[in-house]
């Protein structure tokens, strides 16, 4: 019998499929492993392969929005009990949670058939996609390149048309990031949306939030009413909507007033083709009847991005020392970039730690009054292009510095030489735009619009005021209707 081609179904039409048995759930998930088969040698985006698992979950009842429609976990963060999760390090390679994920049971409620999870940076704490665990993730669009981070495995996998949609999260960009470099749509929510237990109460203090990736707005609000809501013992509870996101996909956004800017706020370059995209987006909304001016809040490109690197440094420490307490591995199984940020984070102390944190209260005061005079702040999603296999590789003379200095333990001698300057830009120099909304821990959406004269996609960035998933999702489905990207596919 031949193989269905389910690629042009996103997950609510794959659904209606099943639900109307003009395929069955055994043939959706046959189709799906095909495509894995066939297409994961070159891209190298799943982690670890739960299809036989899979195949006794659609031996039961299934039911759920997403009745049968295969699905991708993130390998990180989203448990799933009885299931290695090695979040792309080589010290949680025999990882076995014992409970599920708040995440992985609303998934499964929904009906959807769990098939693999994806990879991700160790600890995810990369733009890129390539570990020494499982390697490096490939782009459809450009299999020299990659699809971003830290949910790469997942941008790779939905773009490669594997599944119509993939669990990711967000903390610094890692759902916009891989949604801007491989075409998809991908909707970071506020913070407290989404619960992140029961594991942990908030990851990142509160910027960490997860979600999906998804070729489809209106998959996408389908899956946020899905996974969104409260649960017990949650730190945070956030207003719920209104009414469904599903529907406010296709309902009138009204004439909202935009700002944008295509000014790096750390002072880095903006290739050509992300103004373009931003630009041209201008254009669109105009001829929607939007009103667009170029405008930004009033807020420090730069103290915000050192405030989210003294974050991030001690993070990392925080949670290699749980890891190592929880494997029993040693340091020397996490790659060295990860041992080196870790040094920092440990040299920092509570003092600058506090006082980093509090000073996002400012970044979200001046955020918050920039959406009283405009409903959204459009930028590029990204500042250039995804980077070669490889390109940000740590340089071996580098990397034999960092280890002397691990050695040394010279993480305090380190950070008086003003290298969390010198990293913020590095680090975020490409990605320089995505973690205001973290740090505000608002909603912000990577649309894909544009593609570049080299055919790679080019996503632009909205960013609304808390709690305002149901503008963006809107203005999203306005936006798919008259500027559709869903007949651009990868040449994969």
């Amino acid at each position: 019998m031949a193989m269905i081609d389910l690629t042009p179904y996103d997950a609510t039409a794959m659904a209606q499929l099943i639900a109307e048995r003009k395929i069955s759930a055994v043939e959706a998930l046959d189709a799906t492993l095909a495509r894995i088969d066939a297409l994961d040698p070159k891209l190298n985006a799943i982690a670890v392969d739960t299809r036989d698992r899979a195949r006794t979950q659609i031996t039961g009842p299934l039911a759920g929005k997403f009745a049968g429609v295969p699905f991708l976990l993130k390998d990180l963060a989203q448990d799933y009990a009885g299931t290695r999760m090695t979040m792309g390090s080589r010290a949680m390679r025999n990882n076995v949670p014992a409970a599920n994920a708040t995440y992985v049971d609303r998934c499964l409620a929904a009906g959807l058939v769990i098939v693999a999870t994806t990879a991700t940076p160790e600890l995810g704490l990369k733009a890129i996609t390539e570990t020494a665990l499982h390697g490096a993730s490939r782009n459809p669009w450009n299999t020299e390149r990659t699809p971003g981070g830290s949910s790469g495995g997942s941008g790779a996998a939905v773009a490669a048309r594997y599944v119509p949609m993939a669990g990711a999260s967000d903390g610094g960009g890692s759902i916009r990031i891989p949604a801007a470099f491989c075409g998809l749509f991908g909707l970071k929510p506020s913070r407290g949306r989404i619960p992140e237990g029961p594991a942990a109460g908030e990851l990142w203090e509160g910027a960490v939030c997860s979600h999906t990736l998804t070729r489809s707005v209106r998959d996408s609000a389908a899956m946020l009413d899905c996974l969104s809501g409260p649960a017990p013992g949650e730190p945070f509870n956030i207003a719920p909507p209104l009414r469904p996101y599903s529907d406010e996909v296709g309902a009138d956004p009204g004439r909202l007033r935009i700002g944008f800017s295509t000014r790096s706020p750390i002072g880095g370059r903006v290739d050509a083709e992300n103004v373009t995209a931003v630009l041209e987006a201008a254009k669109l909304l105009e001829s929607l009847g939007h009103h667009v001016e170029e405008a930004e809040p009033a807020i420090d490109g730069k103290a915000l991005a050192q405030s989210y690197m003294t974050m991030y440094f001690a993070h990392v420490a925080a949670l290699m020392a749980q890891v190592m307490a929880q494997s029993g591995a040693p340091a020397t199984d996490f790659e060295t970039d990860t041992r080196a940020l870790a040094l920092l984070g440990n040299a920092l102390s509570a003092g600058n730690f506090v006082t980093s944190v509090h000073g996002w209260n400012g970044y979200a005061r001046a955020l918050g009054n920039f959406h009283q005079r405009h409903d959204l702040f459009l930028t590029p999603t990204v500042a250039m292009a995804p980077s070669k296999i490889g390109e940000l590789t740590t340089p071996p003379a580098q990397e034999r510095l960092a280890k002397i200095a691990i050695g040394l333990r010279a993480g305090k001698l380190m950070l008086k030489s003003g290298i969390i300057d010198d990293l913020a830009f590095r680090n975020l120099e490409r990605t320089p735009f995505t973690q205001l909304a973290n740090l505000c821990f608002v909603p912000s959406m990577s649309v894909p619009l544009h593609q570049s004269a080299e055919g790679l996609p080019v996503g632009v960035m909205f960013t609304a005021k808390f709690g305002g998933e149901d503008v963006l999702f809107r203005l999203a489905a306005q936006l798919e209707q008259a500027a559709p990207w869903e007949q651009r596919r990868p040449p994969i």
